[in-house]
């Protein structure tokens, strides 16, 4: 009696926001062979926002990692392969079994077409339909599906119909398979859109003639043969857009030419907000926390809003009109610089924290950004941020809106200058103050009204108290 073999479980990239159509493997937990268990972490993602730890769905031993850390692979596409072995744990739906029989599995890999085991190769398994996945809200089933094979007179055979095994191991072949498509998994097709290369002129130099993420490189670098690195020689370097970066460059792009900018500056005499900073250090209530003049340059703004709402708004189009949707609530934004570049987690429901909580959550926020633990949810929904360019050494600058956001206060760094203080020339702790804001919102009056609004706290915090509501 032949005992069944059980087959592997197709775990696939989820969707961990809504939107989401692509992530970068940043780190694998599991190699092949090893046991993991429900809801055990099997790898690190890194999506256009932040790095996300995925569980895996089922208990089992891994049969195969289907992508290599730092491939980008759309959602949908498996990428890690587990030997459920039959027992129970496996969470239904968040992963499919391998659909093809062993042998004409091997026949359609000796034939050059992919098979469900290769990332992005999908079975059809009936009208596209939501799957469930641990996180987000999953994707459309039957949405990939592979490839028709083509048989030796040129017509599309059933993917079920069996294949005949070769009875000699196939020679290198042209790229171009039998539907005229090159021959790559799609993390290639998707490196060789990216770097601009064409496929049809490459000549692959993988199995069946199959063409590689080398082959790319190579006709990418102009290089003679196949599978040589990108050399861009000692005087360049060639760095891929991805990630946070590409996030950014699409977001900042975006918003500089949708919304026109305005940029104001002040310059401020924040000597006493630095004694104030140095007081708050000393009680008891901030004994366990950072206290740093970023937290007093966020409780002005927070004022500052309350006394000017529409600066806390954001631009809609809609099919009856534009609009202009007034926030009631502050969720801050604190533009921090990365590892993984520039991100903007938000403080929600700023407003509503007393100074303590503030301090706190502005310390939690900078902790999770430098540990590259923020999650998507951290970095959406602002309604306003704030930019410290001053930790840089620098004075000022003018500062790009968060997209959907209607201002952005950019806080120089403090130096001892000479200044005028009652009357009489004076060394003081001096900063300068920059707001940019959208101008289809935000005219000229509003924008110079919170811009000295918040200067003014920041001469003297004691006002801070006088406006707080």
């Amino acid at each position: 009696m032949v005992t069944p073999v059980s087959q592997p479980k197709l775990f696939k990239l989820p969707d961990v926001g809504e939107g989401l159509t692509e992530a970068e493997i940043v780190k694998w937990h599991v190699q092949p062979g090893d046991t993991v268990e429900v809801n055990q972490t099997i790898v690190e993602i890194e999506t256009a926002k932040a790095i996300v730890e995925l569980p895996c769905p089922f208990e089992g031993v891994v049969a195969e990692l289907l992508v290599t850390e730092g491939q980008t692979v759309d959602v949908g596409v498996p990428i890690i392969a587990v030997d459920a072995g039959g027992e129970g744990g496996v969470a239904p739906a968040l992963a499919e079994p391998v659909s093809e029989p062993p042998a004409q599995a091997a026949a359609l890999r000796e034939e050059g077409v992919p098979t469900v085991n290769e990332p992005g190769m999908v079975s059809p398994q009936g009208p596209p339909k939501r799957t469930p996945v641990l996180v987000g809200y999953g994707v459309k089933e039957g949405t990939t599906k592979r490839r028709a094979r083509k048989s030796a007179n040129g017509a599309s055979a059933s993917p079920a119909a069996p294949a005949p095994a070769p009875q000699a191991p196939p020679a290198p072949r042209p790229s171009p398979a039998g539907d005229g498509l090159p021959l790559a998994k799609p993390p290639v097709r998707k490196m060789a859109k990216d770097l601009g290369v064409d496929l049809m002129s490459i000549t692959g130099s993988g199995p069946q003639g199959s063409i590689t993420r080398e082959d790319v490189l190579a006709a990418q670098a102009g290089a003679e043969a196949p599978g040589t690195p990108v050399q861009a020689g000692p005087r360049e370097e060639r760095v891929p857009v991805k990630g946070v970066r590409k996030a950014t460059a699409a977001a900042m792009s975006g918003s500089a030419f949708t919304a026109p900018h305005v940029t104001e500056f002040l310059q401020v005499d924040v000597t006493r907000t630095m004694e104030t900073v140095k007081r708050l250090r000393e009680l008891p209530e901030f004994a366990d926390v950072k206290v740093s003049p970023l937290l007093l340059v966020a409780r002005a703004l927070l004022t500052a809003v309350a006394r000017n709402p529409m600066v806390n708004s954001t631009w809609a189009d809609g099919p009856d009109g534009a609009e202009i949707v007034v926030k009631r609530y502050v969720n801050l934004g604190i533009a921090a610089a990365t590892d993984r570049g520039l991100i903007v987690p938000k403080v929600k429901d700023a407003h509503d924290l007393d100074l303590p909580g503030l301090a706190r959550a502005l310390n939690e926020l900078a902790a999770k950004a430098r540990a590259g633990k923020a999650s998507p949810a951290d970095l959406s929904d602002g309604t306003i941020t704030i930019t410290n360019v001053g930790v840089f050494g620098v004075d000022s600058g003018t500062p790009i809106l968060t997209p959907g956001e209607a201002a952005i206060l950019a806080f120089g760094q403090v130096r001892d200058m000479p200044w005028v203080h009652e009357g009489e020339l004076a060394i003081r702790k001096v900063t300068t103050l920059a707001l940019s804001f959208d101008h289809r919102i935000v005219d000229g009056e509003l924008g110079s009204r919170v811009l000295r609004d918040v200067g003014d706290m920041l001469e003297d915090p004691i006002r801070m108290l006088a406006w707080s509501r």
